[in-house]
């Protein structure tokens, strides 16, 4: 017996996949020219599944610290900050995160998923208890399994259903740290924060909030949902990354918790990997500048988002429950799922296939992330392709299925 043999099942079914003519998972850009636009197979094509909500991974200024900072101090940091020390920037990152949460403490990681790893091992523990959104990303259950925690999943956006359970641990010792996301990444669906809140300071628990897809996108000031709802003073720790919002790559966390700086001594995901390159990080500041200077690129990403959801619902597309910059569509089966994916790529379209176990409904999803530098135009065009290709299989509201393709 061979050891990757545990893993036939999914070697079988991604073989399928790939039989379908095109491989969704191993996609290769010969170029990409911009935020909204790159080239497949010789082909230019729409992206318009890249997660690049401000279209800031082409803005000229974040290009030009990030060009600096590489000069200035090279490739990279070689280890960690906890064994190679910290360079001037890493620290004013975490001062310009810190300040633009209005927060005491930050902490920058190396990755989103680094940051979620680290936080849900490290701040709680063996007697502790966990309370996980269902629909949780998946960072969030490596990071729940990686400590020793109890860990109990409450329903998806069920604020009744997790004050349920925090009253059977009522009298129990340990601490209780719910755990909910911003916008969820697979239907772009928004936590009731608010009620969550409630719930919290009711039964005496902490809350931890992911803003990885609502970081530039929700509130006033693009602070996230806690900002949009109102409860920022209520959440005890927020988590994010720059690899959406900001165009770079990297996680975070802030908090005004006393003592929180113990955690980069004892949180291993922190502690054990290598720290951002300086270029990252100066990008990373720009880009965070940006964000507070330029509100209208908030403003026409949620136009954009408001056009595309709008358009697919007319068409007859079923889609998520909410209007965000994260717009899934629903396909009713698998082969249809890989056909549909395969002919709008063909059309010139590149968005996420997602398929069960990763979905929260065990149905497969088309997911789209728009972005701020879509043109109307630009989706105007991928509205057209969606129109033609849902008809020709048969998913639109009282559409007849045309024909169907392998």
């Amino acid at each position: 017996m061979g050891l990757l043999d545990k893993h036939k099942a999914y070697a079988d079914r991604y073989q399928t996949i790939r039989d379908a003519g095109a491989d969704p998972f191993n996609i290769r850009f010969e170029q990409v020219t911009s935020p909204t636009e790159g080239v497949v197979n010789g082909r230019r094509t729409i992206l318009l599944g890249t997660n690049n909500y401000l279209g800031l991974t082409f803005d000229e200024s974040c290009i030009e610290a990030s060009s600096a900072a590489l000069h200035t101090h090279g490739t990279g940091t070689t280890g960690s900050r906890i064994a190679n020390g910290s360079f001037g920037e890493h620290l004013d990152l975490e001062t310009a995160i810190a300040r633009f949460y209005g927060k005491q403490h930050a902490m920058t990681f190396t990755t989103g998923y680094q940051a979620n790893l680290g936080l849900l091992s490290t701040l709680v523990g063996r007697g502790d208890h966990l309370l996980l959104d269902a629909d949780s990303h998946a960072s969030l259950y490596d990071g729940a399994r990686l400590g020793h925690a109890e860990v109990i999943r409450f329903r998806h956006n069920d604020p009744d259903d997790l004050r349920k359970r925090l009253k059977r641990l009522k009298g129990s010792p340990g601490k209780q740290l719910i755990v909910a996301e911003g916008i969820y990444s697979m239907l772009g669906d928004v936590a009731p924060l608010k009620e969550f809140a409630e719930v919290k300071r009711e039964m005496g628990a902490y809350l931890l909030v992911d803003e990885a897809h609502s970081l530039g996108v929700l509130g006033e000031k693009g602070r996230g949902l806690a900002e949009a709802q109102g409860v920022e003073d209520d959440v005890d720790i927020i988590v994010g990354t720059f690899s959406k919002s900001l165009g770079a790559i990297g996680g975070f966390c802030v908090s005004d918790m006393a003592d929180f700086d113990v955690m980069r001594v004892v949180c291993r995901p922190y502690m054990f990997t290598a720290s951002l390159p300086p270029a990252v990080v100066a990008s990373t500041i720009q880009a965070l500048n940006v964000i507070e200077s330029q509100p209208q690129l908030r403003h026409r990403l949620m136009s954009n988002a408001q056009r595309f959801y709008d358009g697919l619902k007319a068409l007859g597309f079923h889609v998520g429950p909410n209007c965000s910059p994260i717009v899934a569509v629903t396909i009713p089966d698998e082969p249809r799922a890989i056909a549909v994916w395969k002919a709008l790529l063909e059309k010139g379209v590149y968005l996420n296939l997602a398929l069960p176990p990763a979905t929260p409904d065990a149905r497969p999803l088309l997911r789209s992330s728009i972005s701020a530098a879509h043109t109307v135009e630009q989706l105007d065009q991928i509205l057209a392709a969606f129109a033609e290709v849902g008809a020709e299989y048969g998913l639109l509201v009282d559409a007849p299925l045309q024909r169907a393709r392998g």
